[in-house]
């Protein structure tokens, strides 16, 4: 039937070429979302023109909340029909073809278990940084370079303009991440094609009591990775989950937090715990699991790692973030609160965090072109308070006055907390 430019120019062959993309795209979207034909949508009028058109096209977009908001809520960016470059959701084990070494680690442990690990792979060493990978996010798990890190150590969390910061203090260890997650802003962020990972764990730990960490609202200063990579995936090749343990078993003063979506927790259970260690799950419905958060762990067996974790003596966590609205979303929400505290002890759970998807408005195209099937784009995304795409005030209100009493409810001795969320 053609594409949605091509029947704006038919319909309103005189608006210029920013009046057609806005029209376009708003076509698009509706097209996609209520499986209708473009003729269906926006009819064929003697009299139409462009102010005409765009008001029907955004009340049919956006029913909920057209008349509700500015209008410059509504982003409507040219469409790129011409892109299209789906991501890998084979789910071919992490094996890759080529290993970069910094000079200065090549005799170290992560390098060495590297080596042991993907024998196939060409090795080389790096007298000086330089560009890795192939110049294509979905290329980046055919690539793992072993740096020696000197300066991104640990830093604040980067909380988003205007939002209540949570005091979170980030070690990064580690930049990449071999699952295929719909939303995961790494795929406009990422730098480097390739899964990078520092080798030299003595010289962050080593920072972490030369820094006066932030507390937030809790009772004593939270650091944890987990940020750009997931903090267990890649434990069997760095091995630093039992440095970390041991290294905080001796600071009570600080909570250390492993934040992760995977079952690689061998390192972990191997090592003696510490109280004051709390690994933690980002958790979701089975059905945004399976349909948004591709390549992970399904809801229960990321849940039988949590209940391991308590038997072993350690503390866990839960992360409902991003929390995104689908037609029967409070009912399955309801059911994976229940789920988890069937599970684990709730006793056992130190935090649980909430907050509702928002994206950077340049990774919304990304998405398209990587997930092309994502239906979570079809809700209504707005332009929110610091300029993130995110739903309409009411809608995350209605989230979190549904989410936060269920969870006080389960879960009474946990400490529950908004993520990125503005400040009241």
């Amino acid at each position: 039937m053609g594409t949605s430019e091509d029947y704006i120019s038919k319909v309103l062959p005189r608006a210029g070429v920013n009046k057609r993309r806005e029209l376009a795209r708003l076509l698009h979207e509706i097209s996609r979302r209520d499986h209708l034909t473009f003729e269906q949508i926006l009819p064929l009028e003697k009299n139409l023109d462009f102010e005409k058109a765009k008001k029907i096209l955004l009340q049919k977009r956006y029913p909920k909340n057209f008349g509700r908001v500015p209008l410059s809520s509504f982003y409507l960016p040219k469409m790129d029909n011409a892109v299209c470059a789906p991501a890998d959701l084979s789910g071919a084990a992490f094996e890759p073809k080529n290993i970069f070494i910094d000079e200065g680690v090549k005799e170290s442990k992560v390098a060495r278990n590297a080596l042991k690990l993907f024998p196939k792979a060409t090795a080389t060493v790096l007298d000086k940084k330089t560009a890795v990978g192939k110049s294509d996010y979905s290329q980046r798990a055919e690539t793992l370079y072993i740096t020696e890190e000197k300066y991104d150590f640990v830093k604040s969390c980067p909380c988003t303009a205007g939002a209540a910061g949570c005091g979170y203090n980030l070690v990064n260890l580690g930049f990449g991440c071999v699952y295929e997650c719909a939303y995961c802003f790494l795929q406009q962020y990422a730098n480097r094609h390739a899964i990078v990972l520092p080798a030299n764990i003595d010289g962050f730990l080593a920072k972490i009591d030369l820094m006066k960490p932030a507390k937030g609202p809790f009772d004593r200063p939270r650091i944890g990775s987990g940020e750009f990579t997931d903090s267990l995936v890649f434990d069997h090749i760095t091995g630093y989950s039992a440095d970390i343990i041991n290294f905080f078993r001796n600071r009570p003063h600080l909570d250390f937090e492993f934040k992760t979506k995977s079952v690689n927790i061998n390192g972990i259970l191997a090592t003696p715990p510490a109280e004051n260690i709390v690994v933690a799950w980002s958790v979701n419905t089975p059905y945004i699991i399976k349909t948004v958060e591709f390549l992970t762990p399904d809801l229960r067996q990321r849940l039988a790692a949590a209940k391991e974790i308590v038997k072993a003596g350690y503390r866990t966590a839960f992360h409902f973030d991003p929390v995104i609205i689908y037609d029967g979303w409070k009912a399955d929400y309801r059911q994976t609160i229940e789920e988890i505290a069937a599970a684990v002890d709730p006793a056992k759970i130190s935090w649980i965090s909430v907050g509702t998807l928002r994206f950077n408005r340049e990774l919304k195209k990304i998405i398209e072109a990587r997930h092309c099937n994502a239906d979570m784009l079809l809700e209504e995304f707005l332009l929110g308070f610091d300029g993130k795409m995110r739903y309409a005030d009411w809608q995350r209100k209605e989230v979190y006055d549904f989410m936060l009493p269920l969870l006080h409810k389960y879960f009474p001795k946990a400490k529950v907390y908004l993520c990125m969320e503005k400040v009241q």
